[in-house]
C-alpha cells in the first residue's frame, strides 16, 4: 500500500484552491484521494498491530472548524490520523499527518491531564536517568533527533527549583518525538514500512510513561 502521488497534487492543488467551489468541482478528485489515504492508514494500523496494542484510531475529517478561528479557510490541507494505544496500562499514541512539505509521524503525549502531568514532572525531578538513557539512544537520535517537542514554560512550574538538573524536561506540558517526512518519501513505495519503524523506536518511551504514569513514586501499582 501506498500514498500515490496523485493524491498528494491534491493537498497541493487544495491549499491553493482552499475554497468551497473549487472543492466542489473537484469533489471526485477529493473522494479517490480519502480513500487512498484511508487504505494507507489502515495498513498502518495492521502493522501496528503486530507490536503493539492498538484500542481507537481515527482519521480526522477534511472540513474545518471555523467557528472560533481567524482563519477560514473551510479545508485542511492534508490528511491526519491517530493510533490510541489500548486500556489503562498501556499510555500513549501514535499519529500521522500527510501534507505537502510538511508530513510527520509522532507519538508522545499532547496534552496530559494535570495529574499525569505533575506525576511526570515529579518522576523527572527524582530520577531523569532512564528518560535520559532513552533519548540519547542512538536510533532515537537518528530518528527524533534525541529530543521531545511540545509547548513548555519560561521558567519552573510552581513547586519545581528553577535550578534543578532536570528543568528543561520539568518546564515541559507536552512530551512528543516528531519525525519528518519529504514528500519523496511520503510516495515512495516503503512509506507505509517506515512509518512502522518510527513506531517501533517510540516503544522504550511509551514503555517508560507507561511505567511512571501507572505507579507511584515509589513504584507500586495505581491501577
Amino acid at each position: 500500500m501506498k500514498f500515490k502521488k496523485e493524491s498528494l497534487f491534491f493537498l497541493k492543488d487544495l491549499k491553493q484552491n482552499n475554497n468551497r467551489d473549487w472543492f466542489s468541482e473537484n469533489k471526485s478528485i477529493f473522494i479517490e484521494a480519502q480513500s487512498n489515504a484511508k487504505e494507507l492508514f489502515e495498513s498502518i494500523k495492521e502493522k501496528l498491530e503486530e507490536h503493539d496494542e492498538i484500542g481507537k484510531d481515527k482519521l480526522f475529517r477534511i472540513y474545518r472548524d471555523v467557528r472560533f478561528s481567524k482563519d477560514k479557510t473551510p479545508y485542511k490541507h492534508h490528511f491526519a490520523g491517530s493510533f490510541s494505544r489500548e486500556g489503562a496500562r498501556l499510555r500513549g499514541g501514535y499519529y500521522l499527518r500527510i501534507r505537502p512539505g510538511e508530513s510527520f509521524a509522532a507519538g508522545g503525549f499532547f496534552k496530559p491531564e494535570k495529574e499525569d502531568l505533575l506525576r511526570i514532572r515529579k518522576e523527572f525531578e527524582l530520577d531523569d536517568s532512564e528518560i535520559r538513557d532513552i533519548l540519547n539512544n542512538k536510533k532515537f537520535k537518528n530518528y527524533f533527533g534525541g529530543k521531545l517537542e511540545g509547548d513548555e514554560l519560561k521558567t519552573a512550574p510552581k513547586g519545581f527549583d528553577k535550578k534543578h538538573p532536570s528543568i528543561d524536561l520539568i518546564r515541559k506540558k507536552a512530551f512528543i518525538a516528531i519525525r519528518n517526512f519529504s514528500d519523496e518519501e511520503v510516495i515512495s513505495d516503503n512509506f507505509v514500512a517506515e512509518v512502522d519503524k518510527t513506531f517501533r523506536i517510540l516503544r522504550p518511551f511509551f514503555d517508560f510513561m507507561s511505567d511512571v504514569l501507572t505507579t507511584d513514586l515509589n513504584g507500586e501499582s495505581i491501577i
